[in-house]
């Protein structure tokens, strides 16, 4: 019995000699060798812990066929070992020594220190380190599963490329691409299709970009949208830290917050959900969208604050109370406004520089205007202009208070100055300290003059001009009709005078500080830039 292991052992280290000198295949071990002709080659059939080695690969397995063209068929436990811990596993194994490659079938897992595959069938190329499947196939690295119809692992850079039907399952999100590359060693994840990620804070969607599972942080590129709780952000480019909760949009980018109807347009924006800010600069353009009209604002700078949760908690609390104490008809409409302002994302919009703003029924411009959701108040700053309908109204500070995108009323604060144009050369003028005006059905039709009033408007009878009456008043109350005045109050003791127009000079026939700056006046959307 010792002669024949003997003498088997001198065959082996014999064949693995002479096969040494002309093949690339050396056989390691094995518990018996027959030389066999299979398909026209001659082969030895090895059977018992089989071992063989090209090169750095090492394979082990129960049986196998070692053919004189430098192939092998191994069966049972096949297992394949390269450096840096690349171990793969199989119960079929077809490997070609000429040309590196090795085909291994059923319940094929190859392992690595970052990742483990699961497939059928898998092909590795032992020379250029590239394993692939093309049958489907499960990959598991630590937090991560991800599935596929087709991969293809790089063993030396440690990248995985998946195709068709990716899906990548993480406690914190799941991930569906239809062309992904992964790397397990910096985690790190390419898209190079439609991809979308879903987490419970956001869905992100782009078509090209990187996605750091280990910082959070990605870059979005090709029709890049991220849906959060509050709002959508939308970019031909997007760069977003899941961690910090902020967000960086460049190129065509859009923020809309659906509770309040509100889309946000620029070249830049910036948001930030812990701090409660966005911002947008370049071609920025607000729209807020109504059943009866939309409301475009332009300016260098729109920047959106909103309460943190501590504020709006108290705010609704505060709310409450004061309901409570009020008078039972009032207690229906007060808690309908606190349930719309709940849901508001942002608590100010403030807009800087160069503001201007058409709606169908108003207009305006100013250097810095503030707009609050939570009492759907406007407040005008720094040279404003406001016009409705034929009226051009203008102050140092101008405040509009609206309802569900219906003007209510307006404060003009400071040189007050309202101007109809009642033809092409006359003008209705009303000046004052300080001005109220109402309206109804966006229509100005009311103005209460306080402090040092002045007005010059023109009479009329039948159609026909009878005069014109310049009046001193301190305080007034002027009723309007069709955009002209129809009737004045006065408050206090008047100085008025009614002239036939003919008496008086072009310069007499206007208030002091009078200005018709109806060119600035946008006529359409397109014109606020």
């Amino acid at each position: 019995m010792c002669w024949r292991k003997f003498f088997l052992s001198l065959v082996l280290a014999a064949s693995g000699a002479s096969f040494a000198q002309t093949k690339t295949i050396e056989l390691l071990h094995a518990n018996s060798l027959e030389f066999i002709q299979k398909s026209n080659i001659k082969a030895k059939r090895l059977l018992g812990n089989v071992s063989f080695r090209d090169g750095s690969t090492t394979m082990y397995c129960d049986s196998a066929h070692l053919y004189d063209n430098n192939a092998i068929d191994a069966y049972g436990h096949v297992h394949i070992v390269k450096p840096d811990s690349i171990n793969a596993f199989g119960e079929l194994l077809h490997y070609d020594g000429n040309t590196k490659m090795a085909e291994l079938n059923k319940n094929v897992r190859l392992i690595d220190k970052e990742m483990t595959i699961t497939t059928n069938t898998l092909f590795f190329n032992t020379k250029n380190n590239l394993a692939n499947y093309i049958g489907g196939g499960i990959i598991v690295s630590k937090d991560n599963t991800l599935t596929s119809e087709k991969g293809y692992y790089f063993t030396h850079t440690k990248e995985v490329a998946f195709k068709k039907n990716v899906v990548l399952v993480n406690p914190s999100y799941t991930m569906n691409s239809d062309t992904l590359v992964y790397n397990t060693k910096t985690k790190i994840t390419h898209f190079l299709g439609p991809t979308s990620i879903t987490s419970k804070q956001d869905f992100i969607y782009c078509e090209h970009g990187f996605y750091n599972t280990v910082t959070d942080f990605a870059q979005f590129y090709q029709n890049a949208y991220i849906i959060t709780k509050k709002q959508k952000l939308k970019g031909d480019s997007l760069f977003y830290d899941k961690k910090k909760r902020t967000g960086k949009g460049y190129s065509n980018v859009s923020i809309t917050d659906t509770s309040q109807n509100i889309i946000i347009t620029g070249d830049y924006c910036y948001t930030s959900e812990l701090n409660n800010l966005a911002l947008v600069t370049g071609h920025a353009v607000l729209m807020q969208i109504n059943k009866k009209d939309t409301l475009f604002m332009h300016a260098d700078t729109l920047r959106a604050e909103n309460e943190s949760k501590e504020e709006n908690t108290r705010r609704l609390e505060t709310g409450k109370l004061l309901i409570a104490k009020a008078p039972k008809s009032t207690r229906k409409s007060l808690l309908a406004k606190l349930e719309f302002q709940k849901d508001s994302v942002y608590k100010e919009l403030k807009a800087f520089h160069k503001v201007k703003f058409y709606k169908s029924d108003m207009q305006g411009k100013c250097d810095s205007l503030v707009y609050s959701y939570r009492d759907s108040t406007m407040n005008l700053f720094h040279d404003p202009v406001l016009w409705s309908q034929k009226n051009q109204l203008t102050a140092e500070h101008i405040e509009i208070v609206t309802n569900k995108g219906d003007l209510q009323r307006m404060e003009l604060t400071n040189s007050a100055f309202i101007i109809s144009q009642d033809d092409t050369s006359r003008f209705n003028q009303i000046k004052g300290k300080a001005m109220h005006g109402y309206f109804a059905n966006n229509v100005l039709f009311k103005i209460r003059v306080d402090g040092n009033g002045q007005s010059i408007y023109y009479g009329r009878e039948k159609k026909k001009y009878i005069g014109v009456n310049k009046v001193d008043c301190s305080d007034m109350l002027i009723y309007l009709k069709e955009n002209t005045i129809n009737k004045i109050t006065f408050m206090t003791k008047p100085d008025a005078t009614m002239y036939p127009i003919k008496e008086l000079s072009p310069d007499e026939l206007k208030l002091k500080d009078f200005t018709w700056r109806i060119a600035q006046r946008p006529n359409s959307r397109k014109e606020i830039f």
